[in-house]
């Protein structure tokens, strides 16, 4: 996920509690007019409710949306830490490996020279 679709991404799950909150005004707003001593006015309550599933509906989506390329993003898909770090274990071996040839060779030499 780059910056830019990162911030797209942020800026997506802002509209998200923005719409949250809206939804929670139109429920409100149901409730008030339900509420109301001279009964409910329907019409209003059936543009409240309306609108309230239509907004949780896009809320879901969204937030799927949001969920799915989370799960796709994958911050140390391009790091190279593991090859770097097993490539440098594997340089100390050979420096492990070559300073105990010398050892080897120079105990050979020393008895080459005795002989």
């Amino acid at each position: 996920m780059d910056p830019q679709s990162q911030t797209t991404s942020l800026q997506r799950l802002e509209n998200v509690e923005k719409r949250i909150v809206r939804v929670l005004e139109l429920a409100g707003g149901v409730m008030e007019e339900m509420a109301n001593p001279n009964g409910p006015r329907k019409d209003l309550v059936n543009s409240h409710c309306s609108e309230f599933m239509q907004s949780v509906k896009d809320i879901q989506m969204t937030l799927r949306e949001e969920i799915k390329s989370a799960c796709e993003y994958r911050p140390f898909e391009k790091c190279d830490y593991v090859p770097r770090i097993s490539n440098e274990i594997c340089c100390k071996k050979l420096e492990y490996v070559i300073v105990q040839l010398d050892e080897m060779k120079q105990t050979i030499e020393g008895y080459g020279d005795l002989a």
